[in-house]
This record gives structure tokens, sequence and C-alpha cells, in this order.
């Protein structure tokens, strides 16, 4: 008999139960219509603390087979969420991050394959973070513990226990989805058949975490921040919020991009000589409108740290240790013009795993390439799907 076949399967197709001991609720109000939401009564983080619950929100796509070993998980980056495709609409402000990767027919096939995205913990988009109210209904704000990729990771695996899943078949992501992908490998060997890390690292680069205390500083600098106790207390750290992402957005875009785009331009009729803006300045104006709009700073600030402190090899010895014990499919992604996350931290990964190669991707727009050039990043996931279709399950020794 295989390890998947061994235990009661819940079904949260089912939808949320009233009653308290379920562990499935109700979504956070203004969360997606299509998110489903876990209850965790408790979660130990790696630095000791305990957060007495954690509410987790996620999406599905497709059916889990009987075998439950059809399922794949697809991790969000910084800023995004579990609405992986699909429009925009109410509870949703923005549309899916990876348009066409999941469906009938797509690279990720819905006929096929049980397609599983969450919110990470930390975030705002409807996963306990410090925005989210404690058991007293108070906004955790300034009292929300650090928390780390790792415990990101550890959420996750209780959601895939509720879900009935004890081995994903494949585990992907970009950027920060990138880390918590590599974490399940690292972490979960036994339960990865196959993992796809996307123009990301394993671990934290100096380079990345000096943009990030600049984007922190940013944000934490800023008067409405209150020391992170903002939440019901006017209008938050808006201001410093679109600085860091004024900051962030220009280390996700190539240099040469950039100057392609906007050169030396002003924006429309404005002249910069007079007090008016580059048109690259206008654009970073816009970036920042958008997140802002959409993004909780807190949120912002939990993430990244969980970035600056990501290291897959902590406590655990080498990389080639850690990934080259690993006997799954590994397989990794870089854009060629990423300055933030660049090729050779790929070439890292590949390395110490001890087989497979680097893909990488052409791409103008830097790290933010992951995203934009969705015919390539297709085409690397359709590849891994094929890689790890025929792994079965592991039988109990």
């Amino acid at each position: 008999m295989t390890v998947t076949q061994q235990r009661h399967r819940p079904n949260p197709e089912h939808g949320p139960a009233e009653h308290p001991a379920s562990p499935w609720v109700r979504p956070p109000v203004g969360t997606n219509p299509g998110s489903r939401a876990l209850l965790l009564p408790e979660v130990t983080l790696e630095s000791g603390v305990a957060l007495p619950e954690v509410t987790v929100t996620f999406q599905t796509w497709g059916t889990l087979n009987a075998n439950a070993d059809n399922a794949v998980l697809v991790e969000h980056a910084l800023t995004g969420d579990s609405h992986v495709v699909g429009p925009a609409g109410p509870g949703q402000p923005t549309a899916g991050w990876w348009p066409g990767l999941i469906g009938s027919g797509a690279p990720l096939d819905t006929r096929e394959l049980f397609v599983v995205a969450s919110n990470v913990l930390g975030g705002c988009r409807g996963t306990t973070g410090p925005g989210s109210s404690d058991p007293s209904g108070h906004p955790w704000g300034s009292r929300f513990p650090v928390t780390t990729v790792r415990d990101q990771v550890a959420v996750e695996a209780r959601l895939a226990d509720a879900l009935g899943i004890d081995r994903w078949r494949l585990v992907l992501g970009g950027s920060m989805g990138g880390m918590r992908a590599l974490e399940w490998v690292a972490g979960h060997p036994e339960r990865v058949d196959g993992a796809l890390i996307i123009a990301s690292t394993a671990r934290a680069t100096a380079d990345q975490i000096a943009w990030g205390q600049a984007q922190a500083l940013a944000i934490t600098s800023d008067p409405h921040y209150l020391g992170g106790d903002y939440y019901g207390r006017g209008p938050g750290p808006r201001e410093g919020l679109g600085l860091a992402r004024r900051i962030a957005h220009t280390t996700y875009r190539s240099a040469a991009e950039l100057d392609t785009r906007f050169g030396r331009s002003p924006q429309g009729a404005e002249e910069p000589l007079t007090g008016g803006r580059f048109a690259v300045e206008s654009y970073l104006d816009h970036q920042a409108a958008k997140l802002t709009a959409r993004f909780d700073a807190g949120s912002y600030l939990q993430l990244s740290r969980a970035m600056a402190t990501h290291d897959v090899t902590r406590g655990r010895g080498s990389l080639a240790q850690v990934l080259g014990a690993y006997d799954g499919m590994l397989r990794t992604v870089a854009v060629d013009s990423d300055r933030l996350f660049p090729v050779e931290l790929s070439e890292e990964i590949v390395q110490a795993h001890g087989r497979g190669t680097v893909h990488v991707m052409s791409s103008s727009h830097g790290h933010d390439g992951f995203l934009i050039e969705t015919d390539a990043i297709a085409a690397a996931v359709a590849d891994a799907v094929d890689a790890v279709r025929e792994v079965q399950p592991r039988e109990v020794g």
C-alpha cells in the first residue's frame, strides 16, 4: 500500500463547515470569493514563538485524484497572492499574476492535475499577518512576530496535510516563491517529486539584503507608520510603502530596459529643469500608486524580512549536503538580465544538487521577466510537468 492511500482524506470541496471544531472556516471578509480558508489552532515558529492561531487562505483548480498523487503547489512572490489565474473582481484587486498557467490544456492542465496556491504566512490577502486580528480581536500590528521562509513552508505543509496531500508532484515558484519551493526540497524532500525554482536563490545575498533594508527604512520612517500599530489609526505609511516600491521596482527591471523605454524623456509636457518629472519617474510613481492601493506595508516589511533571512542551509550543513541528498527532479530557470537574482544564483543551486542544468531565459525585463515572459515560463513549466509525470508514490518499506 502506498503512503498516499493510508489515511482518510478530507474533502475541502464541501466548503467551510459551520461548527467550530472544523478546520475549514470562511475566508476573511474582502478576500477573493473563490478562495477557501483553513484555521490552524497553533503555529510554533522557527524562533520558538507560538502564534495561537493562523488562518490560511488558498485557491485550488482541478480535482485531487483518489491516490492524491496529482497535486501541484504554486508559490507566489513578495506582493502576490493565491490568485494565480483569473480576472480581478470583488475581493480581488488584481487579475491572476501568471495568466494562462492553469486550466484545461494549460501547462498545469487541470484535466490531470490538482493545483493549489495559498497566500503566504505574514501576507495580507487572507492569511494571518500583521494586519490580521489576534484572538482578542485586536490587530497584531507591531506584536506580530518575525517569521521566516521556513515558517511559511511549515504552514503550507499543514495545509497539505489538511487537504490530504502527502506528496507534491511538483512545487514551483519565482523569486520569493522560488525560495519557498526550494525550502520544500530542503526541509521536506520526501514530500516533493519535483521542484522548479524560477529567478530565485538558495540564500539571500548581501546585495538583496541591502536593497531590502532601504525599502524597510522607507516604510518605518514614514510618520504614519506609528511603530507598526497604524491599523485603524489613520492613513498608514502609504508614502513610505510607495517609496519602498519605487526602490524595489528599479531592481526588478534592467537598466537597459529602462533606458530603452524611457531614456531621458520628460513626462508629457512636464519640464524636469523646472521641477517636472522624467518619464521614468512617472513610471515609478505609477507602480507605487498601484501597490499602495492593494498591499499592506506591515506585510511588505514582514515578507521582505523573511526573504532577507532565507537560507536553506541554516543548521543543515553545506548546500551540497542539503540539495545533494534530494533524489527528486530539481530544475532552475534564470533570467539573463536579472540583476537582483543573477544567473549564478541558479547555477549554484544546480551545482549543489549535482544534476540538471540551468535554463537561462532571455529577456530585457530583468527580474520581472519571470512574470512577463509568459510563453517562456509556460514552456518551462510544461517541461517540468512532463519530467515528473511518471513518478509514482513511494512504497512503504
